[in-house]
């Protein structure tokens, strides 16, 4: 945030909204792997057709997907895998804290 002006905290603030949708991370997770069609991300998440496809034009708008037509399909990718860093580095740091709740409620019932 250094080199942000203030003017740009609203902007920011949109982008980590966007990530807060736990459907939307589940999708970029699934085009981690690989580009995929609506279907198949729907019903990997579980979820309807219209309500992935309303999650990745959020997600295209932002610059964090590329939709791409092939014949009678419009596949996704990610257009910007830096925002794996980011997810990792969040993830990381919520698998250290419930590895030490874990050790700690361990020791507690140890007699």
């Amino acid at each position: 945030m250094r080199n942000l002006p203030d003017s740009a905290l609203p902007q920011v603030a949109g982008f980590f909204q966007l990530l807060a949708e736990p459907s939307r991370l589940r999708v970029l997770h699934l085009l981690r792997e690989q580009p995929q069609c609506v279907g198949d991300l729907a019903r990997a998440c579980g979820s309807s057709t219209a309500n992935i496809s309303r999650h990745l034009a959020q997600l295209q708008h932002h610059g964090l997907v590329h939709r791409e037509g092939r014949g009678t399909h419009v596949y996704y990718r990610i257009a910007d895998p830096s925002v794996y860093a980011l997810c990792d580095l969040v993830c990381g740091q919520l698998a250290r804290q419930h590895a030490r709740i874990a050790k700690a409620g361990a020791s507690v019932l140890r007699p």
